[in-house]
């Protein structure tokens, strides 16, 4: 019994404190010609409590190691439904100002940033040079990046944010269940919002998406689409994490 007793809290002491604070870097290869050389930093669902500067700064210094073409944000960058839950967006915003990549950061907003007040999140962005994707796009010379809003808090308009883009195309979601509408010239879809399901075994145990654990997490390519939904950073409603941990994801084309 003391055994099993000891196994819990190990348990118990790892989930809450350790590694839901242990930072990973994952690196995918992404055959896509059209892109080939393109180097992509992509973060999501940060959700910072008030308290956690420390970890926002290493989560800011970690990505800027990683020496990107273009640093782009998933959305969830407060944490919980209501403010006190959360570091002000003013102070996450300031933070974030100090990302550095060649082709600047390009960002949507989640569902958390809707409930906490979407406009705000989007000005203090925007005031701390985050370049806002909102049923939106920006072409640079070699591709195109395109971002709608969130869907549980607002309305994706996937046919205005590829207004007038150019392939190669690159669209961000705050969450991977708008896939079955993206349309076929989009090279890649970016996501999260899921977060791996916080708790795995094998796989997800559970997924906040209609369609199950289908885009639970990681790499996928259906029907000639492909998609890369990432488990995200912080945590949500229960603040644990098992088997799933926290990534920054760096995509390399090839």
């Amino acid at each position: 019994m003391k055994y099993l007793i000891l196994i819990v809290l190990i348990l118990f002491i790892w989930s809450f404190f350790i590694e839901p604070n242990i930072l990973t870097v994952k690196n995918i290869k992404i055959k896509e010609p059209s892109l080939k050389g393109l180097k992509i930093v992509f973060a999501s669902d940060f959700h910072i409590k008030s308290y956690e500067m420390f970890r926002l700064k290493k989560i800011v210094r970690t990505i800027n190691s990683q020496n990107a073409d273009i640093i782009i944000l998933g959305g969830d960058y407060v944490n919980g439904h209501k403010k006190g839950s959360s570091m002000p967006i003013k102070d996450i915003s300031k933070e974030f100002s100090n990302f550095k990549s060649k082709l600047g950061v390009y960002a949507v907003v989640g569902n958390h940033d809707g409930w906490q007040g979407k406009e705000e999140v989007i000005k203090e962005l925007e005031n701390n040079n985050i370049n806002i994707l909102f049923n939106s796009n920006k072409c640079f010379e070699k591709f195109c990046i395109a971002g709608v809003d969130d869907l549980q808090t607002g309305t994706p308009e996937i046919t205005k944010a590829l207004e007038n883009v150019k392939n190669p195309v690159i669209l961000v979601s705050h969450t991977p269940d708008i896939m079955p509408d993206v349309p076929q010239n989009v090279n890649l879809t970016l996501a999260g919002h899921l977060h791996g399901g916080q708790i795995r075994l094998n796989q997800a145990i559970i997924t906040p998406s209609k369609y199950g654990k289908k885009y639970a997490n990681g790499y996928l390519e259906e029907n000639g689409k492909k998609i890369y939904t990432t488990k995200g950073l912080g945590t949500s409603i229960l603040p644990i994490r098992f088997n799933c941990f926290p990534e920054i994801a760096v995509i390399t084309f090839y």
